[in-house]
C-alpha cells in the first residue's frame, strides 16, 4: 500500500486509507513556473502510483492563474489531463484527499499535505529538448529535494532515455518473460514508500546490468515501471535490433 509523508505532521500516512475507496488528488498551483510545474507533475506520478495500487482517483488541479499555460507545458511532459477545480462541482465521497502544493504553500485546505521543493529555472523543456527528458531530469531527485534546471541535467536525462530506449527496443526481440518477483517487490516498494521514484531509478538501472535476467524479463519491467515513470520507455519499439 502506498505510504506518503504529510507535510502537516512530518508522519508516513496511507495514500488510500479505505481498500478500494476513492482518493482525490489536488494539484494546487499558483500560476506557471518550474516549481508549479514539479508539482503537477508529482501530483500525476500519484494519481498512477495510485491506479497501479487498484485506488480509484479523482485528479483535480485548482490555481488562481495561468493554468492553461501550466496544462499545456503538463501534458509535454506527459501529464495527464486534471479535471478544472471550478468545474468540479461537490465532492463524490472520497475517503482520502490528497493535496499536492509547493512547500511554501500553508494554504491548503483539510487532508494530506504532499510538499514539493521549488525548481529553480525557466518553465518547460528549451526549444529541441525531449520533453520527457525534463520529466526525468525531474523525477531523478526526491521531491523534497530543491533542483536548478540547467543544460547538464537535461543533456544526462536525454542520454539516459536513448540507452534506455535503445534497450528495451532491442530487449522486445527476445522471448517474453515475466518480471521476477523479487524485481516486482522492489519496484513496488520504492513506489509505495512516499513516492520514492529514485529509488525506482536505481532498480531500473540494476535489473539493465543483472546478469541472471532474461532479455524478454528487462523488456516487461521497463515497460511496467514506465506505467509510473511515464517517461515512453517503449517509444522505439520496431526498429532494426
Amino acid at each position: 500500500m502506498l505510504r506518503i509523508t504529510d507535510a502537516r505532521t512530518g508522519e508516513l500516512v496511507d495514500a488510500a486509507p479505505a481498500r478500494r475507496g476513492l482518493t482525490r488528488v489536488e494539484a494546487r498551483t499558483q500560476g506557471f513556473d518550474p516549481t508549479n510545474l514539479r508539482v503537477l507533475l508529482v501530483a500525476d506520478l500519484l494519481v498512477r502510483a495510485l491506479e497501479l495500487g487498484g485506488t480509484p482517483v479523482w485528479a483535480m488541479l485548482s490555481g488562481s492563474s495561468q493554468q492553461a499555460e501550466l496544462r499545456a507545458a503538463g501534458a509535454a511532459l506527459g501529464v495527464r489531463p486534471f479535471e478544472d477545480e471550478r468545474d468540479a462541482g461537490t465532492g463524490l465521497g472520497e475517503a482520502q484527499v490528497l493535496h499536492v502544493v509547493a512547500d511554501d504553500d500553508t494554504t491548503a485546505p483539510e487532508g494530506v499535505r504532499v510538499a514539493v521543493a521549488p525548481v529553480h529555472g525557466s518553465p518547460g523543456a528549451p526549444d529541441g529538448t525531449d520533453p520527457t527528458a525534463l520529466r526525468l531530469a525531474l523525477l531523478a531527485h526526491p521531491r523534497a529535494t530543491p533542483l536548478r534546471l540547467g543544460p547538464e541535467p537535461l543533456r544526462t536525462a536525454a542520454d539516459t532515455l536513448a540507452d534506455w530506449r535503445s534497450a528495451v527496443a532491442a530487449w522486445a526481440h527476445h522471448p517474453s518473460r515475466p518480471i521476477p518477483d523479487p524485481v516486482r517487490a522492489d519496484l513496488r516498494s520504492a513506489w509505495e514508500n512516499d513516492l520514492d521514484v529514485p529509488g525506482v531509478l536505481h532498480v531500473l538501472r540494476e535489473v539493465a546490468s543483472a546478469p541472471d535476467i532474461p532479455d524478454g524479463a528487462r523488456f516487461e519491467t521497463y515497460a511496467y515501471a514506465d506505467r509510473l515513470l511515464g517517461v515512453d520507455l517503449t517509444r522505439d519499439l520496431g526498429s532494426p535490433a
